[in-house]
């Protein structure tokens, strides 16, 4: 196993986090904070929109089984990274479209998704791309949100379209159960 990481943002962190729990080669997706101001941010905080956090998912995958280019695909597809600091009806800077790089060949292979993303939008593409602050993992009640809450209006509205597009674009990359 080659293990690496990602650290992305697109919105709610429930949706990103419900995704990446079925693609084949993440050992871990883990909602959490990153990009603020403030040490140790709580949700509360974070909403407040007071720290400058975003709301992101550490995704911990095998590079063998799956790459960091197909790791920011998937990521594309599922959010509207056109829409300045917010998502549907999400709104704040706490769900804007952010990519945190660990190094420079993520830094590389993002810039190159990105400029290849633009091609398919009219509006311009504004995720934000930086290094890689530290991440603060969030309260464990935001954990695995979709698959302790399925049955919530907010995951069947606006987390299971995601998840359904997500398995029908990339049904080769879905984990099999």
């Amino acid at each position: 196993m080659r293990e690496e990481r990602a650290l992305i943002g697109g919105g709610c962190f429930w949706c990103i986090e419900a995704v990446y729990h079925k693609v084949n080669g993440v050992k871990q997706a883990l909602s959490g904070y990153a990009g603020g101001r403030r040490p140790n941010p709580s949700y509360e905080s974070v909403c407040s929109g007071a720290t400058g956090h975003a709301e992101v998912v550490e995704v911990v995958f095998d590079a063998e089984i799956i790459s960091y280019q197909e790791i920011l695909e998937i990521f594309f597809a599922i959010h509207n990274p056109t829409t300045l600091n917010a998502q549907g009806a999400d709104k704040g800077t706490q769900y804007r479209s952010v990519i945190f790089y660990y190094n420079d060949e993520q830094r590389k292979q993002a810039d190159g998704v990105i400029n290849a993303v633009q091609q398919q939008w009219r509006d311009p593409v504004v995720t934000e791309l930086s290094p890689a602050p530290e991440f603060y993992a969030a309260e464990a009640y935001h954990q695995h949100y979709y698959a302790r809450n399925r049955t919530q209006g907010y995951c069947q509205v606006v987390i299971a379209p995601k998840l359904q597009k997500f398995m029908t674009e990339f049904s080769s990359l879905v984990e099999k159960e």
